[in-house]
C-alpha cells in the first residue's frame, strides 16, 4: 500500500527526504489510475524498500498539482533530494511503467533489479 500525501505533509514526506520519492498523483474518478495504482503497489512489494512511494488525490490538492504543471492522470513524477528528476505520463500497460521504474532506480544509483 502507497503513503498517502498533501499539501500539509509533501514537503518532509517528499522534498526533505533524501532517497528517490515515487510520487503518484491520481484521482478517484480516473479508471487508468487504478491499475497504475495496482502496479505501483507491486512494485513496491517485489523491491521492497528500494524507492519511498507516495500516492496524492490530485482532487483534493491543487496547489500540488498547478505547481508541478499536471496535465493528466494519472502522472508519476520521481524525486531525488527535492528535485523532479523524471516526469511518467501516459501509461499503457504494467509492463511498461515497471520497466521505466527499473530504470529510474538504476539512474538514481539504486541496486539494479530484474527486470
Amino acid at each position: 500500500m502507497l503513503l498517502s500525501t498533501s499539501e500539509t505533509t509533501f514537503s518532509k514526506q517528499v522534498l526533505e527526504t533524501s532517497e528517490p520519492v515515487v510520487v503518484y498523483f491520481w484521482a478517484p474518478w480516473c479508471k487508468l489510475c487504478s491499475n497504475v495504482s495496482s502496479a505501483l503497489a507491486q512494485f513496491q512489494s517485489q523491491h521492497p524498500g528500494r524507492l519511498k512511494m507516495v500516492s496524492i488525490n490530485a482532487d483534493e490538492n491543487f496547489k500540488l498539482v498547478n505547481e508541478y504543471r499536471l496535465k493528466m492522470l494519472p502522472t508519476v513524477l520521481i524525486f531525488e533530494r527535492g528535485d523532479v528528476i523524471q516526469r511518467l505520463e501516459g501509461f499503457y500497460k504494467r509492463e511498461d511503467l515497471h520497466r521505466r521504474l527499473v530504470q529510474v532506480t538504476q539512474s538514481v544509483g539504486a541496486k539494479v533489479f530484474q527486470a
